[in-house]
């Protein structure tokens, strides 16, 4: 068991490297670091903000970038090999959620506290090509769909989730999940058959059958708001994590 500790701040956000030993975290100090999972030490830390978190860090692999979203609106995007800034754009009114990398085309989707989801090509300069409208609340977080790469899911505090088409920028369904606001939102696969979860301030995890559009299991037993889930991509297994 191994534990990375970096002090007195809290850690927003976490994505790993497809080949490198890296951890990447978003903190709440407005820093970022890369954690060295075998070596067990800092690889790279610096400042993004001054006063506000950042909610959101990823790795662009195919070019060796780190995209940020923080509490001040604005997507910056690093080198992370020399840490120099490459692009700061002015995305969002309100606080950045999350961010979704396209696994193979060259698009970030941001999710917003403003209810807006909007889709930026880095080929075409980070222009916004897409802005996707229909929410209610705060935007917690999307993800795209591995078995279908042109559609991606979101998940937001009024209680849905909603499918869209990334090529049309139109909403293909809503699903009305739970009762409470969604935190968190993830595909898996089991056999061939699609599946989403979803974690929620109803204290829940729900399975929905992508293809019938219906809950096939909830998942009871924490005692506060859920706010992570992850599928294992091989074995049966579920990861939920809330703040109980």
């Amino acid at each position: 068991m191994k534990e990375f500790v970096q002090t007195s701040e809290r850690v927003k956000s976490v994505d790993l490297h497809p080949t490198k030993p890296w951890i990447l975290a978003a903190l709440h100090s407005g820093n970022v670091c890369v954690w060295d999972y075998q070596l067990q030490k800092i690889e790279k830390s610096f400042k993004v903000t001054e006063s506000v978190p950042v909610r959101s860090a990823k790795f662009i692999e195919r070019e060796n970038w780190i995209v940020v979203g923080a509490d001040d609106g604005l997507i910056r995007i690093y080198n992370y090999d020399t840490l120099e800034m490459i692009k700061q754009i002015e995305a969002h009114t309100d606080f950045i959620r999350n961010l979704a990398v396209h696994p193979t085309l060259p698009y970030v989707l941001s999710a917003s506290d403003d209810k807006l989801i909007k889709l930026w090509d880095w080929e075409k300069g980070w222009i916004c090509s897409k802005v996707f409208e229909g929410h209610e609340h705060y935007v917690m977080q999307v993800a795209f769909n591995p078995n279908d790469l042109s559609t991606f899911a979101s998940a937001s505090l009024d209680g849905t989730l909603k499918i869209w088409n990334v090529d049309s920028g139109s909403l293909d369904f809503t699903l009305e999940a739970h009762p409470k606001g969604i935190n968190c939102v993830q595909y898996f696969t089991c056999g061939d058959k699609p599946f989403l979860i979803s974690g929620s301030d109803d204290h829940t995890a729900k399975i929905w059958d992508y293809e019938t559009k219906g809950c096939v299991q909830t998942l009871e037993g924490h005692t506060h708001n859920v706010t992570a889930v992850s599928a294992h991509p091989e074995l049966p297994v579920i990861s939920t994590c809330s703040e109980d």
